[in-house]
């Protein structure tokens, strides 16, 4: 007896909710874990003034570049925030905290997008640019451009005095940075 023609079924069972429900909070971890340890980024001793406007300028650059993550959700809670009083942008907000989640922070995969593939930092900027502008369009402009001001500030006030000596950069990272010594390494 032949059996072409047949389609072969699987005998396993349909997922159940249980399980979409543990893949995605795996999946929310995994998505978390590419973010710095909050211990890192606040700890105290790697606080001190840059001894000069350049080297300000690369703790800047280094540090945005480290903990990436960890400022995007920084600047994100000051905009949560920043809206409690206004019901309608919250709920905008809270709608576009869905894309961020799924597009930014929970992907396990690159973007791919016509065949090109997105990188991180264009995703994080569209998403921050997307957010400040549909916000805006709810009627909650002044407390948006204060909230992402003091996001920002409070961000370039961080980076520029977090010292980077013990910053462990992984080469896939592209990050440079000078050392006291003055040697750039990449």
């Amino acid at each position: 007896m032949t059996t072409y023609g047949t389609i072969p079924t699987s005998s396993s069972p349909p997922p159940t909710n249980l399980e979409f429900i543990s893949r995605a909070k795996d999946r929310f971890k995994a998505g978390l874990g590419t973010r710095r340890p909050w211990k890192l980024l606040f700890n105290f001793r790697s606080f001190n003034l840059p001894t000069s406007f350049s080297d300000a300028i690369n703790r800047i650059k280094t540090n945005i570049s480290y903990f990436q993550m960890n400022y995007a959700m920084i600047l994100l809670g000051i905009i949560l925030l920043s809206l409690l009083w206004h019901p309608i942008s919250l709920i905008v907000y809270l709608v576009l905290m869905t894309a961020w989640l799924f597009l930014y922070f929970l992907r396990d995969e690159p973007l791919v997008v016509f065949g090109r593939l997105i990188s991180d930092r264009v995703i994080l900027v569209l998403m921050l640019i997307l957010t400040v502008v549909l916000l805006l369009f709810t009627g909650a402009i002044i407390n948006i451009l204060v909230a992402v001001l003091v996001g920002v500030v409070v961000v370039l006030l961080h980076a520029a005095f977090r010292n980077t000596h013990d910053l462990v950069l992984d080469e896939e990272e592209g990050v440079s940075f000078s050392p006291p010594g003055g040697a750039t390494v990449s």
